[in-house]
């Protein structure tokens, strides 16, 4: 397994959006926000990034695949360029390594539609060294990089709300969780929208201040960031540059918190595991 991850409409200045922007770049209409049901906050975390980080959070805590370094890069990807763009870097993709987890875009970075885009679909990339292999690859027709030895299957889209009713069955009915955390691979880290000031109140997913960055779970404990989460109805204590992320040492947390008290304790417990495996190696 080289990457597992879906397809978004994504923009870098959508990290940018907030609640009052939100519907532009969706593109409804007066009229059909009129009819809906539409939260702008909870559409706003769609397109800002952060339900992608959580999602990639998900599914690399399930699988052992492992976040992008640097958060997730949202490169411009189609189906038919999935096994020439999500390999790694070292074999001309755009992966750090292989066995991550990444969101492709459905829009080129000057806001060209992609040619045969993900948007609502998922993926993985894979490879053989096996010539047997490549040559079923090549004999059956399925897509490869132009060496013949990464491939991709793909669905061009998934049925969220249907499947979540036989996720939850399967998990009552017969205990078969549909996906469920084997580590602790992948966190999302709070990160500034704009400037913030002393005194400025962060207000979570979606919101006018902050978006989720992915990160690798090491990086983010070590680095004491703050997890999207908890950036609920917190005071911001020191001055915070656009795109920088945020630290418990930059916010007032209730400390008293139940939520805050279980995370630090989960940071404590994986920073000694993680410890007793480097010593290990």
């Amino acid at each position: 397994m080289v990457a597992a991850g879906k397809g978004t409409k994504y923009l870098p200045v959508y990290h940018q959006s907030t609640p009052d922007t939100v519907w532009s770049h969706y593109g409804f209409t007066e009229e059909q926000l009129a009819q809906g049901d539409f939260n702008a906050k909870m559409f706003n975390s769609f397109l800002d990034g952060t339900k992608s980080a959580i999602e990639m959070a998900a599914v690399a805590n399930a699988t052992g695949l492992v976040p992008p370094k640097n958060g997730l890069c949202f490169p411009p990807c189609g189906a038919d360029d999935l096994p020439r763009i999500l390999k790694p870097r070292a074999s001309g993709g755009l992966l750090d390594e292989a066995g991550q987890v990444e969101v492709v875009s459905s829009l080129e970075r000057d806001g060209r539609p992609v040619y045969r885009d993900l948007r609502w679909g998922v993926y993985v990339t894979f490879t053989t060294e096996n010539t047997y292999s490549t040559r079923c690859f090549r004999e059956y027709g399925v897509i490869t990089d132009e060496s013949g030895r990464y491939s991709a299957l793909y669905r061009p889209a998934h049925l969220i709300g249907l499947e979540l009713g036989i996720s939850v069955a399967s998990v009552a009915l017969r205990g078969e969780p549909t996906g469920a955390a084997q580590g602790f691979s992948g966190d999302v880290a709070a990160t500034a929208k704009r400037d913030l000031f002393p005194g400025d109140i962060l207000d979570g997913e979606g919101g006018f201040t902050v978006y989720g960055t992915l990160l690798p779970a090491r990086r983010s404990v070590a680095s004491g960031y703050l997890h999207i989460g908890l950036a609920h109805q917190v005071k911001v204590m020191k001055p915070i540059a656009a795109g920088e992320t945020i630290t418990w040492g930059d916010v007032a947390v209730n400390r008293q918190d139940e939520t805050v008290k279980f995370r630090l304790e989960m940071e404590s417990a994986f920073k000694k595991e993680w410890s007793i495996e480097d010593d290990r190696k």
